[in-house]
């Protein structure tokens, strides 16, 4: 069983709950916390996949 790397996980979650709060956002009418969502969520995404790249 592998163990759970759990930096990449806490990253996967902020990630996750960056798009949610874009729901959040646009439920609330408010296109400047769309935008400000959508631009964290992908800037941790990146970071993200530029960390796995640098692990293999």
């Amino acid at each position: 069983m592998k163990n759970i790397n759990f930096p990449m996980l806490l990253l996967a979650l902020l990630v996750i709950a960056m798009f949610f709060s874009v729901g959040i956002a646009i439920a609330l009418r408010n296109i400047w916390l769309v935008l400000l969502f959508i631009i964290l969520g992908f800037a941790f995404m990146g970071y993200g996949i530029s960390l796995k790249k640098r692990r293999k």
